[in-house]
C-alpha cells in the first residue's frame, strides 16, 4: 500500500520581505538627508584670519569663564562698560574693540557685548581666537 502526501499548494510570495527593504530605505535616507532648515538665501560664514597681526590700537575687553570684565587690564563692572566705552569712542570716532574672551566661557557672557558695541557705534568688533595647533612631524593624535 502506497500513501501518498497531500500537495501543498505553492505558497504566495510574502510581503514582510519587501517590507523589510523599504523600512531599511526610509532609514538609510533619513540618515543622509540634511534635516536642518536652510536660509532662503546665500550666506556665506566669515573665514577666520590666522598667522596675521591683530590691528593695532582700540581696546580689549577680556571676559573671564564666570564672565567678570577687564578693560585694558583694569576690571570693570558691567554697567560701567557703556560709559567707559563711550569716553573712548568719544576720543577716537574709528574704536576697535577687541573681545578676549575665555575659551570655557559662554556665549550668553559675550555675545552681550558685541550688541553694546555696535548699540554704541562701535564698527570694528575683534573676536580674539587661538588657532589650533597643526600635529608635529613624528607625533600621533
Amino acid at each position: 500500500m502506497k500513501l501518498k502526501r497531500a500537495s501543498r499548494a505553492p505558497q504566495s510570495e510574502t510581503i514582510i520581505a519587501l517590507i523589510d527593504v523599504v523600512f531599511f530605505l526610509l532609514v538609510f535616507f533619513m540618515l543622509i538627508g540634511r534635516m536642518d532648515a536652510t536660509a532662503p538665501f546665500d550666506v556665506a560664514p566669515p573665514q577666520a584670519q590666522t598667522g596675521r597681526d591683530m590691528p593695532a590700537g582700540g581696546v580689549t575687553l577680556a571676559i573671564s569663564k564666570q564672565g567678570n570684565l577687564a578693560l585694558d587690564g583694569s576690571t570693570i563692572a558691567p554697567a560701567a562698560l557703556a560709559a567707559a566705552l563711550t569716553e573712548q569712542l568719544a576720543r577716537d570716532a574709528s574704536l576697535r574693540l577687541r573681545i578676549n574672551a575665555h575659551r570655557d566661557a559662554d556665549l550668553r557672557h559675550v555675545l552681550p557685548y558685541v550688541s553694546q558695541a555696535e548699540t554704541l557705534g562701535i564698527r570694528d568688533v575683534i573676536l580674539v581666537v587661538t588657532p589650533e595647533r597643526a600635529p608635529q612631524s613624528g607625533s600621533h593624535p
